[in-house]
């Protein structure tokens, strides 16, 4: 694949295409490392802890225990 650099405001810009950027994970908005390796540019996805509404999403916003279970009576100093 080949890029051009562009004026994009006061700065400039590389377009990359939605199919490479969908093959590789990496979202609208998504923030990548950006390090330069003898003279070549490297991108790399930064990692990011997924936040707890992301987590549940996951399953299906459930995040469990799904029902209460009842363990009976205290048989010794245990508070229920």
């Amino acid at each position: 694949m080949v890029a051009q650099v562009k004026a994009w405001g006061n700065s400039q810009g590389i377009r990359l295409s939605k199919d490479l950027l969908d093959s590789l994970g990496i979202r609208l908005n998504e923030y990548l490392d950006v390090k330069v390796v003898n003279g070549d540019i490297i991108l790399s996805k930064t990692f990011r802890h997924k936040t707890l509404e992301e987590r549940a999403a996951e399953y299906g916003g459930k995040l469990g225990p799904y029902e209460e279970i009842s363990w009976g009576e205290s048989t010794g100093r245990e508070m229920w």
